[in-house]
């Protein structure tokens, strides 16, 4: 349990040197004492999560590409060659956890610019696909590590997660010294390469994957709902490769098929979710699409997008307070089912997507966390909860650790994934003052692209 009287906080420095792999800072920790009551401030405890967790992308970033690892393993455990394996979707989210850290000042500012500069060499170096990125690459080599037989090439999914932070680093940065300005235009550069309108394959919608071997095998056209909203905004927002209005309409919207009727808890669904059942799908939908897409006051001819994520993230808290199954884990203070890591029958670790649909008794921290402008006293409160109560199980090195259970002997993931970490830097930040959404919607590519596909928002 937490400590009564104080609380060892790690906070990231940085120190000038000149190694080969470093920014111009090589972070050092070193600890400071907080009292408890100081700690369990809301602010406080908002702070120290949000520095705590970036440092996944700041501390434990693969070395030589300053890209997001796919996972963090503290105990260095990693299978093969994982440790160097970064994701571009992850990695994204990291771009917008850096940009929300310098304004903070958990990182130094032209620490930060310069880590800021490597990722973009980086990427600016690796193999593209009509200008889209593939899931994973080698941090070492900037080689295509593919993701699946099939998946060894473009990722449009991927690639319009680390877009949306492309635009978020621009926007940040292009109006800063001279040195900010020139990182930003490597960033607009790198948005502006994307053939977006190629992954329509010639039809009326986006396909998920494309393949230099396999060209379109995969064949995963991306109808919705889940957390791919991103990318067709994206796609219609280009400035050289935009796709046309028909494809969100006829392919994500399924000719207006989109839109339910259906109620969980007395809750509208709004929009039908891709799950067999009619309780909603993982909150990283509700995430995801959402770090810099604004939803508060966005709306369509299909949905509110701000009561679509309040209504998704009150009917997850709800199924788990119905807890049908009668999992210990669940309680007022501990909820959140999303994608993450879980709990296999032998303790081990596995992968899932948890849900309503596929409820194993596992709680993921990033969900009720990540979900805090839509419902943020329950989402303080379970903040709190596993923070104070559960301090011990489930905080560690980059924060909150991926997973937990309390069923039978507690359990834990005591290891992380960009994927989970990234919303929850960025959320914070958005419920605090709206920094990344307003960065991003302030992108006039991006209201143009709403426009086009005909929303409103808040101007």
């Amino acid at each position: 349990m937490l400590n009564k009287t104080l609380l060892i906080l790690f906070i990231s420095v940085s120190l000038l040197c000149g190694c080969k792999n470093s920014d111009k800072g090589s972070e050092k920790l070193i600890a400071e004492e907080i009292s408890q009551e100081q700690m369990l401030s809301e602010e406080a405890l908002l702070d120290t999560v949000q520095k705590q967790t970036l440092k996944y992308f700041w501390d434990y970033a693969e070395p030589n590409s300053g890209m997001a690892r796919e996972r963090y393993h503290p105990d260095g455990n990693y299978p093969k060659n994982d440790a160097h394996v970064v994701t571009t979707g992850g990695s994204g989210f990291g771009l917008m956890s850096i940009v929300t850290g310098i304004e903070r000042g958990f990182i130094p500012r032209d620490s930060a610019v310069a880590r800021l500069d490597r990722i973009a060499d980086f990427l600016d170096k690796t193999p593209r696909f009509h200008g889209a990125w593939s899931h994973w690459l080698n941090g070492e080599t900037g080689a295509v590590q593919a993701f699946g037989e099939k998946d060894n090439g473009g990722d449009i999914v991927e690639t319009s997660f680390l877009a949306q932070g492309f635009i978020v680093v621009r926007e940040y940065l292009k109006n800063g010294s001279e040195e900010e300005k020139a990182v930003a235009k490597k960033y607009d550069k790198l948005w502006k390469g994307i053939e977006w309108n190629w992954y329509t394959n010639n039809k009326n919608g986006i396909y998920w994957h494309w393949s230099p071997v396999y060209e379109w095998e995969m064949d995963f056209k991306i109808e919705g709902y889940n957390e791919c909203l991103i990318t067709y905004v994206l796609a219609a927002s280009s400035p050289d490769h935009a796709i046309d209005a028909k494809a969100y309409h006829e392919g994500w919207a399924r000719g207006g098929k989109i839109t339910t009727e259906k109620k969980a808890y007395g809750m509208p669904l709004i929009l039908k979710h891709n799950t067999r059942g009619d309780k909603a799908g993982p909150l990283f939908w509700a995430h995801y699409s959402y770090l810099g897409l604004n939803p508060k006051g966005l709306s369509d001819k299909y949905a509110d997008y701000w009561d679509l994520n309040v209504n998704h993230s009150l009917i997850n808290y709800e199924y788990t307070q119905e807890n049908p199954n009668n999992s210990k884990t669940y309680g007022p203070d501990s909820w959140g089912l999303t994608a993450s890591y879980t709990r296999n029958e032998d303790d081990g670790i596995g992968y899932t997507a948890h849900s309503p649909d596929t409820d194993k008794g596992v709680v993921s921290p990033t969900a009720a966390i990540g979900s805090i402008p839509y419902t943020p006293e329950k989402s303080m409160d379970a903040m709190r909860y596993f923070f104070t109560d559960l301090n011990e199980l489930v905080w560690g090195p980059a924060g909150f650790y991926d997973a937990f259970s309390l069923d039978g002997e507690p359990w834990v993931a005591d290891r992380y994934l960009a994927i989970d970490q990234g919303p929850m830097v960025v959320m914070i930040e958005n419920y605090r003052t709206g920094l990344i959404w307003d960065l991003f919607m302030g992108a006039p590519e991006v209201k143009n692209g709403l426009n086009k596909l005909g929303f409103t928002y808040e101007k």
